[in-house]
């Protein structure tokens, strides 16, 4: 049987205007873990990412709800998201349904961590 992987909208296969908003997704592949060199997206904390207008909501969650990291990972997806043209608002709303399991890495997620000696 083989794995499936989570896989995110990519401007590299969906035009820029499509629903799914593949240019915030690829925008977010800049947002690393302050411990691992591992994007958000692929490390799996998005849960989800809409656009109305100049306004972005975002559900995130976390590998654990003691995450130190919690609000340094917040301020760097406004951060970066508002860079984006036509961003000028980001709200983000933790999230703990689903739970994050290892099951939500991406493939290259997975390879990193696993370069990095973590089990994946």
């Amino acid at each position: 049987m083989t794995k499936t992987y989570p896989t995110y909208p990519s401007l590299q296969v969906l035009p820029a205007t499509d629903a799914s908003c593949p240019a915030l997704w690829d925008a977010l592949r800049d947002v690393t873990d302050p411990e691992i060199p591992i994007s958000i997206v692929d490390m799996g904390l998005i849960v989800d990412l809409k656009q109305y207008g100049s306004s972005v909501d975002l559900k995130l969650t976390f590998t654990a709800m003691g995450c130190p990291a919690m609000e340094f990972i917040m301020d760097d997806i406004r951060e970066r998201l508002l860079k984006e043209s036509g961003v000028e608002q980001v709200n983000i709303e933790i999230v703990w349904d689903p739970v994050w399991t290892k099951a939500r890495l991406s493939e290259e997620g997975i390879d990193i961590m696993r370069t990095w000696g973590i089990s994946a």
